[in-house]
């Protein structure tokens, strides 16, 4: 089976001890999903600078489809400035006003995006910062039909927006987020602090999600099918960074969910491929004969 995923979003380089990286989430799922013999896309918006040829030049290198980048006269690329604990986890700075915010799709935009017959669509809560890149959003998920739409909420930089993250479950069928993220949509949405069971109930019920998925880190994730939910455990790794370690479980989970696997062993997968990009240095490292093997499932 085929698998067509279409990522939408932020893409933008990665500043980490003053070198640059190509990243954000949408990119990073896309080009996971390209690694695991799938067609990738992103839909983005990059500035007409320097970096945004390089990013346009980048993304193709990793053959990820860029027919839906734009390219933004007024605006600059975006970029990030990673800080990295001691554990390798980051934290960011990301500027306003840079060219992903300015996403625009007019119709013969969506009409060629139906086209293409893509299976799945993912997509966050960052990219919905600005009111252009958020309604061409909605134009896409209300104009184009994808058998999965899967939803990483992602709060970066405190920007937890209510009524943004409301309408995005309403129109997800799988959602992802982390305990802490988890622990404030709790609190955001219902008043109240749930336990992880509880809350991962109420959010399927109340949106109708097919599949919630709580991520922990090292301690893997756990997955909720809508009747029970199941604890999935990450083999221990040497973490050297954990940037794109959960945009690799993201499309891992997606391929392997896609092509039949239920919910809990493509979460397994997605623990493996996540923990292998947590070990390594980069969003998107190469993959070994070793890792290949372990996803024989995906290939």
């Amino acid at each position: 089976m085929s698998f067509k995923l279409l990522a939408y979003g932020e893409v933008l380089w990665d500043i980490i001890d003053d070198r640059e990286y190509i990243g954000g989430a949408p990119f990073n799922v896309a080009a996971h999903a390209v690694r695991l013999g799938c067609t990738g896309a992103v839909v983005t918006r990059v500035g007409a600078d320097e970096r945004g040829i390089r990013a346009i030049e980048t993304i193709e290198s990793f053959g990820v489809d860029t027919s839906f980048v734009q390219t933004d006269i007024e605006h600059p690329t975006g970029t990030a400035c990673v800080a990295l604990d001691a554990e390798g986890v980051p934290a960011f700075t990301l500027p306003l006003n840079v060219a992903y915010d300015f996403i625009k799709l007019y119709d013969d935009d969506l009409e060629k995006i139906e086209r293409a017959g893509f299976d799945a669509l993912c997509f966050g809560t960052l990219v919905q910062r600005s009111r252009s890149s958020a309604d061409s959003l909605y134009r896409l998920l209300k104009s184009v039909r994808f058998k999965l739409i899967f939803y990483d909420v992602n709060i970066r930089l405190g920007f937890l927006p209510k009524e943004i993250i409301r309408e995005s479950l309403q129109h997800s069928t799988i959602v992802k987020l982390n305990g802490d993220e988890a622990r404030l949509l709790s609190d955001l949405l219902f008043g109240k602090a749930y336990d992880e069971e509880a809350f991962m109930q109420r959010i399927a019920d109340e949106f109708w999600i097919d599949v919630v998925i709580i991520t922990k880190g090292g301690d893997g994730c756990v997955v909720f099918d809508g009747k029970r939910a199941e604890r999935c455990p990450q083999s221990p790794v040497a973490v050297a960074d954990t940037v794109g370690a959960g945009d690799a479980f993201s499309a891992a989970f997606l391929t392997a969910y896609a092509k039949g696997a239920d919910p809990f062993e493509s979460a397994r997968l997605g623990n493996i491929l996540g923990g292998y990009v947590a070990s390594k240095s980069g969003a998107v490292p190469e993959y070994t004969d070793e890792l290949k093997e372990k996803l024989g499932i995906l290939r």
